[in-house]
């Protein structure tokens, strides 16, 4: 399996190869040259863990690395995992199901992803016999899920930009009171998306990324996707029979990455019925897929910051396909973009639906399911429940555990959402690096501390 680039100027890349970069040196992002079918192997997945399946599921992506090996990375990978079966799939109704994705060690589903890719960036030291300089930018869970798979390991150095006071304040002392020597947590003036143009702009100079081995933490990675395609099996392959071929799942996603795995795996055969978007007041993605339009508003800080996003980083692997896999007009379409300009782009079938919630409306949910269900969703999980299907079951992604957001579930339930983990970082110091948002200065801040 090679991987290709969505802009089509990169030559294609071995899985460990592209993992490494990250970001493709044409300015796109590493797509597997094609789809391995997995309808045949569904039935006998059906009988592994978590960590089995995930191994499984990453031998048909890389042939650099054995079967054996992918066995062992992903037992260490999911072993921190507080839940026994990593991704409990839990039942409210006969209609409604969650799937908790916060029983990792940052309490958030991007450590799915991200704990197997700080030993995937280990085992690349080891091998490649260089220090690596892992950067990306966060707009809250990216961010620790990253520095906790990579902080303490020998050869690799971490630097995360996010935007200084719009992630909610336990989100930054995870980063931020790790007390890790390799562990730079880097705010800066503006968005989230300012503070991905600044790592995107990095990248964008070769010289400087391959001089420093820089790789790609976020999203644009693939093997974070690929890592979350995963959970989506195990979902489906957890539902009752009846209700395998007509599920939806409902995903709370800013930067598309989520969503996209889903689909991705529902295009190698999984036969999930349909995904509706899930987006708070910052609503780029529900406008596009009600309209097919891509046009980006100023952002607005909300109860749930991880989706504060108007410049949704995985968007270009869709529309990859949406654009029938021509690099051209990929390229074509992102320089647009990156102007600002409205986009107008073909409206996706009928697989993908989309809704969008205020924070009014997000307390009125999180009271909502706390009453119905006595159940406690965190702000970002709670955008799901609002234009719920009724004629199909519907499968909650729960991204991030409700202790990370307590002023917000208060204020909806009159109950305070504690975990351990996040109760012992309130008596931590913060150790932060402030910087301007402002591509130069990162990178002299990135070369001075290496």
């Amino acid at each position: 399996m090679r991987y290709i680039s969505t802009r089509g100027q990169t030559d294609p890349h071995t899985f460990a190869r592209a993992v490494e970069a990250g970001l493709a040196p044409d300015g796109g992002l590493f797509l597997p040259e094609f789809l391995p079918d997995i309808r045949g192997k569904l039935a006998d997945w059906e009988k592994l863990s978590y960590a089995e399946l995930a191994a499984e599921f990453f031998t048909l992506f890389a042939e650099d690395i054995s079967a054996k090996e992918w066995h062992s990375l992903t037992a260490q990978a999911y072993a921190k995992f507080d839940a026994p079966d990593v991704a409990p799939l839990r039942k409210l109704d006969e209609q409604t199901y969650v799937l908790e994705l916060f029983h990792g060690p940052t309490l958030a589903f991007k450590d799915f992803a991200l704990q197997l890719l700080g030993l995937l960036y280990k085992r690349q030291v080891k091998h490649g016999g260089k220090r690596l300089a892992v950067l990306g930018a966060t707009s809250g869970d990216t961010g620790s899920a990253a520095i906790h798979g990579c902080m303490g390991q020998d050869g690799i150095t971490i630097f995360i930009l996010y935007p200084q006071g719009r992630i909610a304040p336990l989100q930054e002392r995870q980063m931020a009171c790790t007390g890790a020597a390799n562990v730079f947590a880097i705010p800066v003036p503006g968005t989230f998306d300012d503070a991905q143009r600044i790592v995107k702009e990095t990248f964008g100079d070769a010289a400087f990324s391959s001089q420093h081995h820089l790789s790609a933490v976020n999203s644009i990675n693939i093997a974070r996707v690929l890592a979350q395609c995963v959970y989506y099996i195990w979902a489906w392959l957890r539902l009752p029979q009846e209700a395998r071929d007509k599920v939806e799942f409902v995903v709370p996603t800013g930067n598309f990455g989520n969503v996209l795995a889903g689909w991705l795996a529902q295009r190698m055969g999984l036969p999930a019925g349909s995904f509706r978007v899930a987006t708070n007041q910052n609503d780029i993605l529900c406008r596009f897929f009600n309209s097919g339009e891509y046009s980006q508003r100023e952002v607005h800080p909300s109860h749930a910051p991880s989706m504060d996003i108007q410049a949704a980083s995985n968007f270009e692997r869709f529309l990859f396909f949406l654009l029938d896999q021509d690099p051209a007009k990929v390229r074509e379409v992102m320089t647009q973009m990156k102007r600002g300009s409205p986009v107008a782009l073909p409206k996706p079938k009928t697989t993908f639906r989309a809704s969008s919630i205020d924070d009014a409306g997000i307390e009125k949910v999180i009271a909502r399911v706390w009453e119905k269900y006595r159940y406690v969703v965190d702000p970002h999980t709670a955008c799901g429940f609002t234009d719920m299907a009724t004629d199909r079951v519907s499968v909650m992604l729960a991204t991030a555990h409700p202790a990370k957001f307590p002023d917000v579930v208060i204020k909806a339930t009159g109950t305070e959402p504690t975990h351990p983990t996040l109760e012992a970082l309130k008596k931590e110091k913060l150790q932060t690096w402030p910087l301007p948002a402002d591509g130069p200065a990162v990178k002299e801040f990135i070369a001075a501390h290496l």
